[in-house]
């Protein structure tokens, strides 16, 4: 299981037969096999409560019974592969930097856990930590660490259902991270994603991540936005010397417009809807769309 697998790893391989995002509005599924089918599957209020700190499935019945719907039975007793995306606001993402960076796996894995073993809120023990490396802007040895940690606990509740289903939930990633396939610009930008009240704000360089982060607002308006949003940009002008080039929006539906005219103005930068191959992702289904995207895949409802 790897939160952070590589595309060029990822493409060598069978694509898996199903992909799931979760979210707490529903599941955002896609099935590849004689042909490619998919939608989105509504779940009842309270089945998923999404955290980085307790459990997110707190009816797991009702998720069970979602995901058998998904599902036909299989003919014999083979797994099926299964991509599983998880919501942003369950995990932790980082982008560290490090002068040199080791070439033995263990010292890679024992660095980056004493790294980031302050930062997160749960116990490190018992957490999957996935991480890959990247050029550092500075160049030469210097490097950046894309890190990502979520509590096992957390994530079996997740893996639990498609289990029972006889499925193998063998790629595991992030909605946000796998969002970012759908952004090929080789500038530097802002990525703004809106799911329920989780704000994650990625910016972007080529297809470098260069900074990363995921909030809970306390209440979802263009203000609150421009407020999370305001010291991410000052940040980047600080440390980069230059300004992102534009602002892009993902998953604001009605409020887009609205939040596109106050945060150019509060910014002074220029914004615009995200968009992919195939359309504009939604709030829920965002990962989804990259990384069908990415595997070159295109899915009827």
């Amino acid at each position: 299981m790897s939160l952070l697998n590589k595309l060029r790893h990822v493409l060598a391989e069978p694509p898996p037969e199903y992909v799931f995002e979760f979210s707490e509005a529903g599941i955002a599924w896609a099935h590849h096999g004689k042909t490619e089918t998919g939608g989105f599957e509504p779940l009842e209020p309270g089945v998923i409560s999404v955290s980085p700190v307790r459990d997110n499935v707190l009816l797991p019945e009702k998720l069970q019974e979602v995901v058998l719907k998904l599902v036909p039975p299989s003919a014999n007793k083979r797994r099926r592969p299964a991509a599983v995306i998880l919501p942003d606001y369950c995990c932790r993402v980082a982008v560290l930097d490090f002068d040199t960076f080791p070439s033995d796996p263990a010292e890679q894995q024992s660095l980056v856990r004493f790294r980031v073993k302050k930062s997160v809120p749960f116990d490190l023990e018992a957490a999957s930590v996935s991480f890959h490396e990247q050029p550092h802007p500075a160049g030469g040895k210097k490097r950046d660490i894309v890190v990502a940690v979520v509590s096992l606990e957390i994530l079996a509740r997740y893996e639990a259902p498609l289990r029972q289903a006889g499925l193998h939930p063998g790629m595991v990633n992030i909605s946000a991270l796998t969002m970012l396939q759908m952004q090929q610009s080789a500038s530097l930008e802002v990525i703004a994603k809106l799911t329920g009240r989780a704000l994650s704000i990625a910016v972007t360089e080529g297809n470098h991540l260069r900074m990363f982060r995921c909030v809970e607002l306390e209440s979802v308006s263009p203000e609150e936005v421009a407020a999370v949003l305001f010291p991410t940009y000052a940040y980047v002008e600080d440390e980069w010397k230059r300004k992102p080039e534009r602002l892009l929006l993902c998953g604001f539906g009605a409020l887009g417009g609205e939040s596109a005219r106050v945060l150019e103005a509060e910014l002074n930068t220029r914004v615009e809807p995200l968009r992919g191959a195939h359309g504009a992702p939604g709030p829920y289904n965002a990962g989804l769309m990259g990384y069908l995207q990415g595997m070159g895949m295109e899915v009827a409802a």
